[in-house]
């Protein structure tokens, strides 16, 4: 079972949606420094048939999100490596919620992750590729490119906005 810090522990309860509780199951997943790879990330390619995707150095929140979506059950985008194509893969919402597609802008790109919850200033968001492991941090508001809604057959009765208090660092460049 994950290792979620404490703040976040209550993750643990919740029953979807599906792309968050995959998301979760990965929690903690590292990349390895310098030339060497980790080989689960790399199967994550393999599994989904990405075969430009062959060193964890590269950037690798879509891939991430790849992963999960495909193992919830939901369709994969065109270019998933592509953080910010991520914002075509379902219906965009104004108010993001438990288990949402956030993009945000970054220096070079973009970075792609699920809403868990938001403060004042920032969205809290599980993903990939944040300090080069599979983690929870904060996003400002401000970087948001676009929000969206994942295509539900029956949306899970626990999708709800959610406000947690202001704490730990906030995420400036994820890649």
């Amino acid at each position: 079972m994950a290792q979620l810090p404490t703040a976040y522990k209550w993750l643990l309860n919740e029953p979807g949606p599906k792309m968050l509780l995959e998301m979760i199951k990965l929690y903690d997943t590292d990349e390895v420094p310098g030339p060497g790879d980790n080989p689960v990330i790399l199967s994550w390619a393999k599994e989904l048939g990405i075969r430009e995707y062959n060193h964890d150095s590269i950037p690798w929140c879509g891939l991430a999100m790849a992963i999960v979506a495909h193992r919830a059950g939901k369709p994969v985008p065109n270019s998933p490596l592509w953080a910010l194509n991520w914002a075509n893969f379902g219906a965009i919402v104004v108010t993001p919620q438990l288990g949402d597609v956030l993009t945000f802008k970054r220096d070079g790109g973009g970075h792609v992750a699920l809403y868990v919850g938001e403060d004042a200033t920032s969205y809290h968001v599980i993903g990939g590729n944040q300090s080069d492991s599979i983690t929870i941090t904060r996003i400002l508001k401000a970087r948001l490119y676009k929000a969206v809604r994942p295509p539900y057959i029956n949306k899970p009765a626990n999708v709800r906005t959610i406000f947690l208090s202001t704490g730990g660092v906030i995420s400036t460049n994820e890649a």
